[in-house]
């Protein structure tokens, strides 16, 4: 983002530009300032910056912003984006395989999540995000089994994106995974092979998780097959009121891997949505200047967009109980 700004060309990304594993407040409000400013010189020169633009974040900022339309008045929202191995590829020990980074998804099993429960903001700590206070099932008929669910990342951001502040009671971001996973990843957490800090050993030194990351990405069962496919999960559950009626509204999406093109679902619901906010930049049809959240993208011209390559969402409505949990 700092390249575009300065280079005066305008940028679509898939990263986060604050980063969530940053746990320093003071370096989160320096971060913070940066980006301010990121936003007023991209703003001056006439570019657009499509920040968070792939999957989680990216669609799931846009399929939750549209799901927040259908209230009056949110007070629960649940959100998922998660990639896994669809259940007859979930064969090794930890039941997942890399579609990128080993390194990437390490860490991001070491980031502290936070989460509203009751009003309150709640924090959660990066080496207990696996525990199982913190963890619940979801259950998709068309997984073919039930999901493992941990929070992981920060819903009190999430909720002040989607204008929910001071009305939402209870909110979660959460990643999902295969029985089992939970209980490999909270004993590596725990006994500590999930941190960054160098250690010395007879002949050099490494860091746990760079060997961690080494060691399961240099095996063949942790890749993919030819024959095998990924899926991406992201959904937005949402519940409240409108017009006085207790609500709950479900947008979800389901890709799997092409094995005709070998896209992975992860390639596909990350690189296509990057695309196609480059499209719409030249287009015109995202002409705000600045950093650009995907809340404020067309949806229907986006979905659109999606369907074509293959992508589609689904819609359900009905009553909502009063239930909070996930």
């Amino acid at each position: 983002a700092k390249l575009a700004v300065k280079a005066g060309v305008s940028l679509v990304s898939a990263m986060y530009l604050l980063n969530p594993g940053e746990q320093d407040e003071t370096k989160r409000r320096l971060q913070r300032e940066e980006i301010s400013r990121l936003d007023e010189t991209a703003r001056s020169k006439g570019i657009t910056i499509l920040e968070e633009f792939g999957m989680d974040p990216g669609i799931d900022l846009i399929l939750g912003a549209k799901a927040v339309e259908g209230f009056d008045e949110v007070k629960v929202f649940h959100s998922y984006g998660a990639g896994f191995p669809e259940l007859n590829a979930s064969w090794n020990p930890i039941r997942y395989k890399f579609t990128w980074s080993v390194i990437g998804v390490m860490r991001s099993y070491l980031r502290p999540a936070r989460v509203i429960k009751g009003g309150k903001m709640v924090d959660i700590s990066a080496d207990s995000m696996f525990d199982e206070e913190n963890m619940h099932y979801l259950d998709i008929p068309e997984l073919g089994s039930k999901l493992e669910c941990f929070a992981n990342g920060d819903s009190v951001a999430f909720s002040g994106i989607l204008g929910l502040d001071g009305t939402i009671s209870t909110m979660g971001r959460y990643i999902c995974r295969w029985p089992g996973t939970g209980a490999f990843w909270r004993v590596m957490a725990k006994s500590g092979f999930l941190s960054s800090v160098p250690l010395k050993t007879q002949f050099e030194e490494i860091a746990p998780d760079a060997f961690c990351a080494a060691l399961l990405g240099s095996q063949d069962q942790f890749r993919y097959g030819d024959d095998e496919r990924d899926v991406a999960l992201i959904r937005s559950d949402v519940r409240g009121y409108r017009n006085g009626d207790p609500i709950r509204i479900v947008l979800q999406i389901i890709d799997k891997r092409d094995l005709r093109s070998g896209l992975t679902a992860m390639q596909r619901t990350v690189g296509f949505p990057m695309s196609i906010g480059a499209q719409m930049i030249l287009d015109g049809k995202i002409n705000q200047k600045g950093l650009v959240n995907p809340v404020s993208v067309p949806f229907d011209y986006f979905i659109q967009e999606l369907e074509k390559r293959g992508i589609a969402y689904t819609f359900m409505t009905e009553k909502w109980n009063g239930d909070d949990r996930p």
